[in-house]
């Protein structure tokens, strides 16, 4: 798939006051700090399309981006902020939760999980809690480019055994590197064959 256009449209807190269209919308995930707006801007090829951040938890809103004219790129907030307060995580967790149990255009999910680190807690519940609840999701694994290809390879293996413990079958899994522009084409790829089949 080839990105010819990719514009900003609203950024929001409320699932209901996202964009009144049919189209499908692809969400992306994950902790703070993941890599998720990186990631964004190495999709649509653009610099600054999601605003990137040394500091974790710039997305606190729901940000809608139209994708050449037919489907939407949502950029959710990010789970798990250890510096938040209480009462700002669950306002993040109700905002999240709602959205993805509530947005009948909602496609595909997005759950980006830093390839650097060992299975987390947080992310295993957070993937329990979509099986349980029926969203279609996908894996992806970010900033490969950090590790050696021997090291990357071992630790989302580890994931993959770790999540075989319980699921008998996987999601589909991507491996990715913004720096690179490693998994651009296989991710694109795989939301043109579902839109293809809408």
């Amino acid at each position: 798939m080839e990105i010819k256009s990719a514009e900003f449209i609203i950024s929001n807190t409320d699932y209901l006051k996202c964009p009144d269209s049919r189209l499908p919308e692809y969400a992306f995930i994950g902790r703070s700090n993941v890599g998720k707006s990186s990631l964004i801007n190495m999709l649509c090829n653009r610099k600054d399309l999601a605003m990137t951040s040394s500091r974790p938890g710039k997305t606190l809103l729901i940000n809608h981006f139209l994708i050449n004219n037919n489907w939407h790129l949502v950029d959710l907030p990010g789970y798990g902020y250890a510096t938040a307060g209480k009462k700002m995580r669950d306002q993040l967790q109700k905002i999240i939760e709602s959205y993805i149990l509530n947005r009948e255009q909602l496609t595909c999910l997005f759950l980006l999980i830093d390839s650097r680190h060992e299975p987390q807690k947080i992310d295993l519940e957070f993937m329990e809690w979509l099986g349980e609840n029926g969203v279609p999701f996908a894996i992806v694994f970010t900033k490969l480019d950090k590790l050696s290809h021997a090291i990357g390879k071992s630790n989302t293996q580890a994931y993959k055994d770790k999540l075989l413990e319980q699921w008998e079958e996987l999601p589909p899994i991507f491996l990715t590197s913004s720096e690179k522009q490693l998994g651009r084409d296989e991710i694109l790829g795989y939301i043109e064959g579902i839109n293809k089949n809408l």
